[in-house]
């Protein structure tokens, strides 16, 4: 018998002496250690940014996996991991979103329900406010 194809398995791989200009559409998963200036668009497919990759654009994925440099957005519908020593310098938007100590991040993070609404607030926040003690139950005030 064959064997099934683990959707976890690299699909696609851009070695890093390569270079890419212009938009990457993928299915799967796909492993870039090379550079790329431009878009990179999968519906819910995977990208692993690899150490040496250098990503100059937007990406736009189901699971992105960083341990490179990106400059530009990164939306995920599902998970943004990211790794050292990843560089970023642009916002990131998902659900689940895990930045590793050693990492440099230079952007806004949010993070927002898999429907892409936005995640709902624990509590009602009080922007006139002087000490944030005040508004969260059970909050540590030596801290």
């Amino acid at each position: 018998m064959g064997k099934s194809k683990r959707s976890e398995s690299i699909t696609t791989f851009l070695g890093s002496d390569a270079s890419v200009e212009g938009v990457i559409n993928f299915d799967g998963t796909i492993r870039l250690d090379g550079q790329v200036s431009g878009r990179i668009t999968s519906n819910g497919g995977t990208v692993i940014i690899g150490e040496k990759a250098v990503i100059d654009g937007d990406i736009a994925v189901g699971i992105a996996i960083i341990k490179g440099r990106v400059k530009g957005m990164i939306d995920a519908g599902d998970r943004i991991e990211v790794y050292p020593p990843a560089d970023i310098e642009g916002d990131i938007h998902a659900p689940v979103i895990s930045i590793d100590a050693g990492v440099k991040f230079n952007g806004n993070c949010a993070m927002k329900s898999r429907n892409g609404l936005p995640v709902q607030n624990l509590g009602e926040w009080d922007a006139d406010s002087e000490k944030i003690g005040d508004n969260v139950k059970n909050f540590p005030k030596n801290l």
